[in-house]
């Protein structure tokens, strides 16, 4: 038998091989091997799944609704989602064309992109993003096209900025809003901005709204139901924030006809269908959980509130988040990088943040703090923080 070690061939594609690991998962792998760190890392509700909710998963265990449903998700489901964004985004939907249940809106995002992009297609994003964005598209072989944004615009993306980027090979525009990690939102004069530069340059317009619900400021209807928009936008969302649902894992995408088609065929040879559990659990939160969702998107403006005040007290300029649950302060003023300020901050005062640049290049100089936690952790969280940079100053 030969020795193992004597294979000189690589069985990882080169294109994933090239792929970074999680700027967020990467961290918090250190977060935990240690003790008595309060966390404002992990962008997850800290309430639990409504009791309700929780209660239609386990009625559909016991009546055995344990079966695949189609590929595209329970009729019933796509009724309510259609239901739900006309009601809340201002679009109408037909549930059996233009409406797929998919696993998460990780997964809505990556059979989108697999859908529509050919190889060496370029997709323009804005940037602080999400950390799926970049590689999500390389491994569509596609080509991912950063735009920066920054605090002093309130992390809108510029259409100027956007011009300056723009090629012939640009094939989508993908959009953010309310926006991970920053809490940037879009009012109505932003998005016919935006809707306008779709129209003159023939691009699609993926616009992940994943936290559109917990949103502060004054809702306008969705970029997909600007004049002239809903035949070129995929709407994106799903239960995990709105509805405290993450680890059910359910999404979904509303858009035109052949493009939910197309995404079905990749889904149908992937995934097959969502947890049929998971989206009784999603019908009865889209049907009933409207109070709930309202009173925790209330508690998270108060913990913003009380976040954003005391980081700007202490020096760490902050941009008041318009939606989401996330601050996104500079560090600056420490004279620190993102990533040794955050290092620092946890394993000298046991708080976790999530450095800038695990979000592209245009975060560095910020952090993330998420407020999706206890009043008294941020709290308590705050006061670590404001020790840390008093230090810092007398060192």
């Amino acid at each position: 038998m030969s020795d193992s070690k004597s294979c000189r061939k690589s069985w990882v594609a080169q294109h994933i091989a090239e792929l970074p690991r999680s700027g967020i998962r990467d961290f918090f792998e250190l977060v935990n091997t240690m003790d008595d760190v309060i966390s404002l890392g992990i962008g997850e509700p800290d309430f639990a799944t409504p009791w309700h909710i929780r209660d239609a998963a386990i009625y559909a265990l016991h009546s055995g609704y344990t079966c695949y449903t189609s590929n595209l998700g329970d009729l019933r489901l796509r009724k309510a989602i259609c239901a739900y964004a006309k009601e809340n985004f201002g679009v109408s939907y037909r549930p059996e064309q233009e409406c797929i249940v998919t696993v998460g809106v990780s997964e809505g995002l990556d059979i989108l992109l697999r859908a529509v992009l050919n190889p060496g297609d370029e997709v323009l994003y804005h940037e602080p993003c999400y950390v799926s964005y970049a590689p999500t598209i390389r491994m569509t072989h596609a080509v991912p096209v950063p735009v920066r944004t920054e605090a002093k615009n309130d992390f809108v993306v510029d259409v100027a900025d956007l011009e300056a980027k723009v090629t012939p090979r640009t094939r989508v525009l993908l959009l953010n809003y309310p926006n991970n990690p920053t809490g940037a939102g879009l009012d109505w004069a932003a998005k016919e901005s935006l809707a306008a530069f779709a129209c003159r340059h023939d691009l699609l317009v993926i616009s992940d709204e994943i936290y559109e619900e917990v949103n502060y400021a004054k809702r306008t209807p969705s970029l997909a139901g600007l004049p002239g928009m809903k035949d070129r936008t995929v709407l994106l969302n799903g239960m995990s924030k709105a509805f405290a649902m993450t680890g059910f894992r359910i999404g979904y995408a509303c858009g035109p006809a052949a493009i939910i088609e197309a995404m079905m065929k990749v889904h149908q040879y992937s995934m097959l269908c969502a947890s049929s559990i998971a989206q009784a659990a999603a019908l009865e939160a889209l049907q009933h959980g409207a109070d709930e969702r309202d009173a925790m998107c209330k508690e998270y403006m108060q913990r913003r509130n009380v976040m954003v005040k005391r980081l700007n007290d202490m020096g760490l300029t902050c941009f008041m988040p318009c939606g989401a649950f996330y601050a996104f302060p500079s560090i600056v003023s420490s004279g620190l990088d993102s990533t040794t300020f955050a290092k620092r901050l946890l394993q000298e005062k046991r708080v976790a943040v999530v450095p800038g640049p695990a979000f592209g290049a245009s975060g560095e100089g910020h952090v993330r703090c998420a407020y999706a936690t206890a009043m008294g952790d941020i709290e308590r969280a705050m006061a670590r923080i404001k020790e840390f940079l008093q230090e810092l100053k007398s060192a």
